[in-house]
């Protein structure tokens, strides 16, 4: 029996919905609106839906995917039918960092709500420190360790008990939102105050406020969670219907919560404090509970103190099972140890890989102490991993057409089209040098590519193997702990980013010297192999340092050194998403999972489509 096979088809389409709805209100509604508000002042109601929007059209892409694809871990797996193996590790890489790191900023997200409890053991949860910024205390963390631990154990054991208790948590997640938003705007609603500006003045329509809002205020890190119908794809029953259905209606009824919280936000922070700062000074540890006591509806904040445990846990134990169903993708796309495929024989759980999400969440636990300082970073490494979804939809089009579709979008090149270029725009926004940084911590992951596609192809003997990965990565990842460990001392340490960099410049040296060392002697198969995906890579290669030099050189409203003016850096940025979308559609090729996919689909038409790991495809198809 397969690995694939082993994995359960036991959730239902309104389970399936639940899981991208839970996913969706998890922290980002404790959090969003403030810091949206923040950003746009009440332009933030227009940052909602126009996220919303956006995100849908990306949605829609994966939508079909999902629907032709139903696989766990699907998300990390159509860059790779579609482009090959480089293609495939950059989109899966962006996606898996994006949500994994998620399970401990909902576990901060719980402790620092907790902060605001009458009680002095609470309140020394969460810390201010002299830079401005808060932090949560050792005992903070070991509450966050333990919830993360929580959400491992409900994971561990069957698909069928994380399924039931997550439809149980997210319709209580979805209530009380909804609950919340009423009883504000009921209570306490200051209609004047959609009239104050950012800064206090006069309120007027900030659009690169709004925009950038959309980007890192938490609206792009809050819909992500569409993602789960899809990477639970391989657990579900009638995919073909149920994932389009749970994408679509767990977006539609998030946004009306969403929109509903920020009309009701703004209308009851008081006046007075708008006089003083406008909504650029609005500050609160806990906002929807600091302003139910201030309205005296303390009822309603003791029972938001309980969605705060509540509410990110649902999207923790979300995003725990679906990082498991990642990381076993990723290994079937061959650029992970095999041991990350194996699935438990009774229980159908990928455990080895829920093993590792476990020691990556207490890192991050460990690296990043607040909310807020994980936030931004989450949604512009998830809008990296959007790109190839809708490339890879077009190119199959293209390059596997008489594959069975349950889900056939109409005008799909135009949506598609439209999905990419509204993702390369939210990167800009995103504002420099955020979005070089986060482009930088894409290509720190490509040494473990190589490595791994050199085990693939037969390049290395073992033992040119291990001293390849001891010689190349090992100092790398010492060096870039190194440079963690003064990160972690003082986040403006002189030495952290130097460090950073000479471990990443060391891996690509040495990469550079070796790989081509052996090409010399290399067998000529197994570089032809190599080099099919590296030509359907270079477009998503020259991709992200095009956008990071166009961010460098664009407006200062988007944090530019001011080459381009406003408006004309939206369009040079909107003109460079189309040609890098037709450059990304065309380079497509048929890929050996595909061929394979078509071979499986000729013996079982009835059986979902799932094509077979890196390895079984090139042994069926002799490629």
């Amino acid at each position: 029996m397969s690995q694939a096979s082993q994995i359960r088809r036991d959730v239902g389409p309104f389970a399936l919905m639940l899981t991208g709805l839970g996913s969706i209100i998890g922290s980002g509604w404790l959090f969003g609106a403030w810091r949206a508000a923040q950003i746009a002042g009440p332009g933030a109601i227009w940052a909602w839906v126009i996220g919303a929007a956006i995100i849908m059209t990306v949605a829609l892409t994966y939508a079909e995917l999902g629907a032709m694809f139903p696989e766990s871990g699907g998300m990390v797996r159509y860059g790779h039918y579609s482009h090959g193996s480089l293609v495939g590790f950059i989109a899966a890489w962006a996606n898996w960092i994006a949500i994994v790191s998620v399970i401990s900023v909902e576990a901060e997200a719980s402790a620092q709500y907790m902060s605001s409890w009458k009680w002095q053991w609470a309140k020394d949860l969460y810390r201010q420190m002299p830079g401005g910024h808060g932090e949560l205390s050792t005992n903070g963390l070991l509450i966050a360790a333990v919830l993360v631990v929580m959400y491992f154990l409900f994971n561990f054991w069957s698909v069928k008990l994380f399924a039931r208790s997550n439809t149980a948590i997210t319709l209580f997640k979805l209530i009380i939102p909804a609950l919340t938003a009423v009883l504000l705007i009921a209570s306490g609603f200051h209609a004047e105050n959609f009239s104050v500006g950012i800064h206090g003045e006069l309120h007027k329509t900030d659009f690169p406020s709004i925009l950038t809002a959309v980007a890192i205020a938490g609206i792009v890190f809050s819909f992500n969670g569409f993602q789960s119908p899809v990477n639970l794809a391989g657990e579900a029953r009638n995919p073909g219907k149920s994932i389009p259905f749970a994408i679509v209606c767990s977006i539609l009824l998030a946004t009306v919560v969403y929109v509903l919280l920020q009309v009701a936000f703004i209308g009851a922070v008081p006046r007075e404090m708008l006089a003083n700062v406008g909504w650029h000074g609005i500050n609160f540890s806990s906002p929807f509970a600091d302003l139910a006591i201030i309205l005296g509806l303390q009822w309603l904040a003791t029972l938001l103190f309980i969605d705060a445990v509540i509410s990110p846990s649902g999207t923790g134990m979300t995003y725990t099972a679906t990082t498991a169903r990642m990381l076993y993708g990723m290994e079937r796309n061959g650029t992970l140890p095999k041991i990350l495929g194996r699935v438990h024989p009774k229980w159908g759980i990928p455990r080895p890989a829920m093993w590792v999400n476990l020691a990556v969440s207490f890192l991050f636990l460990f690296f990043f102490r607040g909310w807020g300082s994980l936030a931004a970073v989450i949604s512009v490494a998830t809008i990296i991993s959007y790109l190839t979804g809708p490339v890879s939809v077009m190119t199959l089009r293209r390059t596997a057409p008489g594959l069975h579709r349950p889900l056939r979008l109409g005008g799909l090149s135009v949506l598609a089209g439209i999905a990419f270029i509204m993702s390369t725009e939210l990167l800009y926004w995103a504002k420099w040098p955020l979005t070089g940084e986060i482009i930088l911590l894409m290509v720190v992951a490509l040494p473990v590519y190589f490595y791994f596609q050199t085990m693939a192809d037969d390049f290395f003997k073992p033992l040119e193997r291990m001293i390849l990965l001891v010689s190349s990565i090992a100092p790398a990842v010492l060096l870039s702990m190194l440079a963690g460990a003064f990160y972690l001392y003082s986040s403006d340490s002189p030495i952290a980013t130097p460090l950073f960099l000479a471990g990443l410049a060391y891996s690509w040296v040495m990469f550079a010297v070796v790989i081509p060392v052996f090409r010399m002697r290399s067998d000529a198969s197994a570089m032809d192999s190599f080099k099919h995906h590296l030509r359907g890579a270079w477009w998503l290669v020259c991709y992200l340092p095009v956008l990071a030099f166009v961010s460098w050189a664009g407006s200062t409203t988007f944090g530019g050194q001011g080459y381009l003016s406003y408006g004309w850096d939206l369009a040079v940025v909107a003109a460079i998403g189309l040609v890098f979308y037709l450059w990304g559609v065309k380079s497509g090729w048929r890929t050996p999972s595909v061929e394979a996919a078509e071979l499986e689909a000729k013996v079982d038409p009835n059986a979902p489509l799932v094509p077979p790991d890196e390895a079984t495809a090139e042994r069926i198809t002799g490629r």
